[in-house]
């Protein structure tokens, strides 16, 4: 199985406001930028975004990790949430709607195709990959701005 690495970042300016997501794919040495954005989102959307269009870019099943500085995307596949999510129809413990439930399902589905683990990175700090995310991100930004 080849072995990827996916890093995310998403951005919004105004939450909700203008977004945007920059990713990119990392096989054998080789990369590959990846963006885009929404006129009306936040930014937990742009951050769970910016995986989901990593891993539709996969052409067969992967072993991928997945770094990304988005506490909310990390911790809701490594502290188990999102099983949690999926076994009470979506709904949180207090009964309410997940929110971004139509991102979740997405990406969930796509954890099934491929082995997926999450990295956390600290944001805006030291890890060249996340601040070309975060560059990517805001630069779609821009262009959706005009």
């Amino acid at each position: 199985m080849k072995e990827v690495t996916l890093y995310t970042d998403g951005a919004c300016s105004g939450n909700p406001g203008i977004g945007g997501y920059g990713a990119i794919l990392i096989f054998k040495g080789i990369e590959r930028e990846l963006s885009g954005g929404e006129l009306s989102t936040t930014n937990n959307r742009m951050e769970i975004y910016a995986v989901i269009a990593g891993l539709e870019k996969l052409k067969e099943k992967c072993k991928v990790s997945v770094y990304s500085d988005s506490a909310y995307t990390v911790n809701a596949f490594n502290e188990g949430w999102i099983y949690g999510w999926k076994k009470n129809g979506w709904k949180k413990s207090d009964g309410k709607d997940v929110l971004n439930a139509d991102l979740w399902k997405k990406l969930y589905d796509l954890t099934l195709v491929h082995e997926v683990t999450f990295i956390k990175v600290k944001g805006h700090a030291d890890n060249e990959f996340n601040n070309r995310c975060d560059a990517l991100a805001r630069a779609a930004i821009k262009k959706l701005k005009g």
